[in-house]
């Protein structure tokens, strides 16, 4: 492992924490962060707007996202992580989650490992991860390309509201595949795979796979099952002209209204999320506790 961002002489890590305002347990979570940093060589810093939160406006900053840090540490569940990646999606910068949420795929530190695992990421006995990264874009009738946004799990194209069936148009590279009637789309990283898409029936990925993922949603044809794509595909979804509520949505959190005759593009980002591990996770065994564990 290894503390990436700043020059090697510095003896001062600085670390960008983002704890989840809605969770009941995020302050408790910060306060034993801010504490086990109190004497040591660690800067803490969190976005201006929970700093004055959490009462700990010393270490707010704004436009955080822009100065140098060494790594950014999520408080609350998996959603939280993923939205800390999105923020540092251009970056490249190391994100670690303190799991205060339901399921934790992402999130590895659970809150009665908070301060072994803070020591670990102090002594550098981690891991980092290189996540595949989506990046959507929406293309008009003129072919203006438009960039949206990127998303770790995935890019969803679905109808608004109680609106009927959409007509989609798939195509991978220059090739078309079909044009059906469903609810929607969704396209996965293999991060992703345990999210949305499977509950629509799509297949779980190990999120070392280099591979992007369809899923269609509630499909009004047999014909079109999941599909698992090269990573290096081009993906286009072309919305068809007769449908009027249509949105695309990055990791459930972010959404934009598509217009009748525009087209999504979904590609691999150049730049890959980077999630921190640590050598007591292993993936299956995250899988069986996470998932199975209880529904037997």
């Amino acid at each position: 492992m290894h503390w990436m961002g700043r020059n090697k002489g510095d003896a001062m890590h600085r670390i960008a924490v983002f704890p989840n305002v809605n969770k009941d347990q995020s302050r408790a979570m910060l306060d034993r962060l801010l504490s086990f940093c109190k004497d040591k060589s660690v800067e803490l810093v969190l976005p201006k707007d929970e700093s004055i939160f959490f009462e700990c406006e010393a270490h707010g900053r704004e436009d955080i996202e822009q100065i140098p840090v060494d790594m950014a540490l999520s408080i609350g569940g998996d959603g939280t992580l993923l939205g800390v990646c999105r923020r540092f999606g251009s970056r490249s910068v190391p994100v670690c989650g303190i799991n205060i949420g339901t399921l934790g795929f992402l999130a590895d530190i659970e809150p009665e490992e908070l301060e072994k695992k803070l020591s670990k990421i102090l002594e550098g006995t981690y891991r980092i991860e290189e996540r595949l990264l989506l990046s959507g874009y929406v293309k008009d009738g003129n072919g203006n390309e438009r960039f949206l946004g990127n998303a770790i799990n995935d890019v969803v194209i679905t109808k608004g509201g109680v609106a009927r069936m959409i007509h989609l148009g798939l195509s991978i590279n220059d090739t078309h595949l079909m044009d059906y009637k469903a609810d929607g789309v969704i396209v996965s990283s293999p991060t992703g795979s345990t999210a949305y898409s499977l509950s629509a029936g799509g297949p779980i990925m190990n999120p070392t796979v280099r591979a992007l993922l369809v899923t269609p949603i509630c499909a009004h044809t047999f014909n079109l099952r999941p599909l698992v794509v090269n990573e290096n595909d081009l993906l286009h979804i072309h919305i068809a002209a007769v449908h009027q509520d249509i949105i695309v949505t990055f990791d459930g959190q972010e959404s934009f209204r598509l217009l009748p005759g525009e087209e999504v593009l979904v590609r691999k980002s150049p730049v890959p999320a980077r999630i921190v591990k640590f050598e007591d996770k292993d993936y299956y065994k995250i899988l069986r506790t996470k998932l199975w564990e209880g529904n037997l």
